[in-house]
């Protein structure tokens, strides 16, 4: 039998955070690690957390992308935990010597005006839920090698939760496509990546309302004044020193981040 149970994933996790220091998958020592067991590690991870003093502010979504999904065997995003030490201010670069292996991908961020629980959330009532929109960036840092992972390991890692970053310039949903609101993702001033909202399961109020019918399951419901990052809008790249890294939204504006 694995001598593995969730205190001691969750004490491997923060002590490759700490350490700045990946590793190899735990469910190669642990097969047993299913989904629900998973969520169970996640929450005890950021449980300890709070007991160090951070506060959750907001919850993020993970493999939006129905292509990704289909690679991971699942049909819905992952949900994870976001704190109030993962915020990474605008205009302070990503702390290259703090993190593993950074990567940063543009994000459609929700700013939740009412509370929002599950089932049977849709994605209309879930817009109705939303006080405003943001852009943004979230850097992923995996605690596994080479970002190599099965999905209860991500889950586990509290799906590569790390830094994020929200645009201080918010607008009403309302009179919003966010289905068609585009982005353009530069490095250094040239375009790398480029994508529509629609990336994030159609439409990310599409996510959203699955973020809250999931974590319903869980007795969890996404409370006012929550952040959520609904996903990330294309591939992430990895952030480098002194590369300057920006999201040209078509409405939410422009995000520009580099590394420390």
């Amino acid at each position: 039998m694995s001598d593995w149970n969730i205190e001691r994933a969750v004490d491997v996790l923060l002590a490759r955070e700490a350490d700045r220091a990946d590793g190899g998958r735990i469910t190669d020592e642990w097969p047993d690690l299913d989904l629900a067991t998973a969520y169970q590690v996640q929450d005890a991870l950021v449980g300890r957390k709070q007991a160090d003093g951070e506060q959750v502010v907001g919850v993020k979504l993970g493999l939006t992308s129905r292509a990704k999904q289909q690679r991971m065997g699942i049909d819905s995003p992952l949900t994870a935990w976001l704190t109030d030490a993962m915020v990474l201010p605008a205009d302070v670069p990503v702390p290259m010597g703090e993190l593993i292996h950074p990567r940063i991908e543009p994000e459609i961020v929700f700013v939740m005006g009412e509370r929002l629980a599950g089932p049977g959330v849709t994605a209309a009532t879930a817009m109705q839920a939303v006080r405003s929109v943001h852009a943004g960036f979230e850097v992923i840092d995996s605690r596994y090698t080479d970002f190599k992972f099965r999905l209860p390991d991500v889950v586990a890692d509290n799906a590569s939760s790390s830094r994020f970053i929200v645009s201080p310039t918010a607008l009403d949903p309302r009179g919003l496509d966010l289905a068609l609101e585009a982005c353009l993702l530069s490095v250094d001033g040239e375009v790398v990546d480029s994508a529509t909202g629609a990336a994030v399961q159609g439409h990310p109020a599409e996510a959203l309302a699955l973020a809250a019918n999931s974590l319903a399951e869980r007795g969890i419901a996404i409370e006012p004044g929550w952040l959520v990052l609904t996903g990330g809008l294309t591939d992430a790249v990895f952030v480098e020193p002194g590369h300057q890294i920006t999201a040209e939204f078509t409405h939410l504006g422009t995000v520009t981040v580099t590394g420390a």
